[in-house]
């Protein structure tokens, strides 16, 4: 598996452990406003990583006021813009370095197989605090683990 198919991967288990998280939320009846806030910030923060890449204007604040139901609109579409981004890359894209502007206004560069990961692990991350958040709030986490998806072959 080359690298560009290794993130098809690691984007499809995101995709998927952002849905179970939705799953969740939705059977929680007034799901804990916290979890919403860390989705919503997941789902922001993956379209920003993609416009930086993409040296597009930023669409979304670093934390916006989602509701459950543009939690769900963003997950439909960002798959699809990332598996879209990814459809044209080669190996070598992945190494190229893009310059961008942080949410402070700094200047940095970094690698776009950097960046990749980073998203991938800064989702995971935060569904981390959701999960603490929903147990605390009386609520079942969803299980989002990446050996779960892949055994249950929700990943391929």
């Amino acid at each position: 598996m080359n690298m560009v198919e290794h993130f098809h991967r690691l984007f499809a288990y995101d995709d998927w452990a952002n849905r179970e998280i939705l799953a969740s939320l939705r059977t929680s009846e007034g799901e804990p406003s916290r979890s919403l806030k860390l989705l919503g910030h997941i789902l922001s923060a993956q379209r920003l990583w993609l416009e930086r890449i993409e040296q597009q204007k930023q669409t979304h604040a670093v934390w916006p006021d989602f509701t459950l139901q543009q939690c769900e609109a963003e997950t439909a579409g960002m798959f699809a813009r990332w598996k879209n981004y990814l459809d044209k890359r080669s190996e070598p894209d992945l190494s190229r370095v893009i310059s961008y502007k942080n949410s402070k206004g700094e200047d940095w560069s970094s690698r776009i197989e950097d960046i990749l990961l980073h998203v991938v692990m800064h989702s995971a991350y935060h569904r981390g605090q959701i999960a603490t958040d929903m147990r605390a709030a009386g609520f079942a986490p969803a299980y989002t683990d990446f050996i779960h998806g892949v055994r249950q072959g929700l990943v391929d």
